[in-house]
């Protein structure tokens, strides 16, 4: 079978799916823990944040965001479940 990311919460010592799937009974799965905080650099210097804030600049410069990309609404924007306007299945 091959990968596919689903989300869930868990609540009460189960992970609850946030969206359908079917699997046969008995099928074992990994889970992957995501922290709901972001987690700092260490940064000790400043030359240190000068270095990271280049390079942070240029992994910008070299992902930029598509022309094509979908364009969000401020509702969008602080919306959640995004899945409700796009396919993100």
């Amino acid at each position: 079978m091959p990968q596919q990311a689903l989300r869930a919460i868990y609540r009460n010592g189960s992970f609850i799916l946030q969206s359908a799937f079917e699997l046969p009974e008995g099928t074992e799965v990994e889970l992957l823990v995501q922290s709901p905080h972001v987690v700092s650099p260490l940064i000790s210097g400043v030359e240190v944040k000068k270095q990271f804030l280049k390079s942070l600049v240029e992994r910008m410069q070299q992902n930029p965001i598509p022309l094509s990309a979908p364009r969000f609404t401020r509702d969008m924007l602080h919306e959640r479940r995004l899945y409700q306007y796009f396919d993100l299945r």
